[in-house]
Order: structure tokens, then sequence, then C-alpha cells
């Protein structure tokens, strides 16, 4: 059964077109007006082997603040249609990644409620080129809201900016790529004593 999905979001504020494989192999196609955030979700595909496309237009000339979530929502959502039922998924996931001097560990629990811990330091009031840094918690916070699932970020050696956020997006990737992986020991099992992970 293909785990994948089509999203379409327009608001006053936003158009959203995304597609996501998870079962893919790291194709994708980013297009939205934040360009570090267009980095970030190449990672995203690249570290995940997610087959992910995403095309977006919004009101930067504001900010790219509803741009951002939205977008983390919309990523969300297609996690949440992509995933199904849950029968069969790992569920859990966890990545610890280096980036020079960053070390950074995200976690993640696909278990069908939101919950987000975020214990980040030093992006207050830091820039990368025109991307402001305190917008990857809203990024973060709306994809957990909508996967939904518990996901918990922590940055335990900071350092530039740039380096953290990447190696949060790196690390990120690569906990959903463990999470969102079919165990055939389960045989089409719901990894839960409640059966089920959905309602």
């Amino acid at each position: 059964m293909a785990r994948r999905a089509s999203i379409e979001r327009k608001t006053r504020e936003t158009q959203i077109a995304l597609e996501l494989d998870l079962d893919g192999s790291g194709q994708h196609t980013i297009a939205t007006p934040v360009p570090f955030l267009s980095h970030m979700l190449t990672a995203f595909a690249r570290h995940g082997v997610f087959d992910l496309s995403v095309q977006a237009t919004g009101d930067t000339e504001i900010d790219a603040h509803h741009t951002v979530e939205d977008i983390g929502l919309v990523l969300g959502d297609a996690f949440q249609k992509a995933l199904g039922d849950r029968a069969g998924l790992v569920r859990y996931g966890s990545a610890t990644l280096p980036m020079d001097e960053v070390l950074s560990t995200v976690a993640v629990d696909f278990c069908g409620r939101p919950a987000f811990v975020w214990k980040v330091l030093g992006l207050e009031r830091k820039w990368v080129g025109d991307f402001d840094c305190e917008l990857a918690k809203e990024f973060f916070a709306a994809f957990a809201s909508r996967a939904p699932c518990n996901l918990h970020v922590h940055v335990l050696e900071s350092g530039n900016a740039h380096h953290v956020i990447e190696c949060v997006f790196k690390a990120f990737a690569r906990a959903c790529d463990a999470g969102t992986r079919i165990d055939p020991r389960l045989e089409g099992a719901v990894p839960s004593t409640k059966g089920t992970l959905t309602t």
C-alpha cells in the first residue's frame, strides 16, 4: 500500500501544495519564498529519504511567519494522511547528530497525540540571511500539532545559528525516517496496547 499524501491549503495569507511519499528515495522539488526554509526542506527530504514536493507562496512582504508555520502545518497533515491507520508502524524514532560544533537530539512518537518540547538556546534575535531563527520553533510546533505526534527537540551543544537549525532539521529527518518505517514483525498490528493510534 502506497504511503503517500497530497495536500493543498489556501488562505488569505498562504497558498501551499505539498506532496509526500514516505517510502521515497529523497527526491525533492522545493519552491518557497523563504530561501533558508527551502534549504532546510531539501535537507529534510534527503536525510529522511522522503520524496517531497513543496510549492508555496505567502505574505512574506509582512514577514515569513505565516509561510513557515503553515508549511509546518501542511507537512504535518501530509504525515497524518500518509501514515493512515499506522498499522505495522515502528512508531518511535530518534536521532542525535553533530554538525561541526553543534550537537542535537530529536525524538518523535507518531502516537496520534500532539506534544511538543523545544529545548534550544541561542536562536533568540538571530537571523540567517533574511530568516528569523525563532521561526524554526513555530515550524516544528505546527508539525507536531497536525501529524499529530510527540516531538522533542534538544540542542545539547549550541553554536552558529545556521548550524543549529540545520542540525535540528537533519536530526528531525532521521528521527521521522526511523519512526515511519514498517516493522514486518508486527504483521500489520498497530503498535499500541489501545489497539489504535488514530483516536
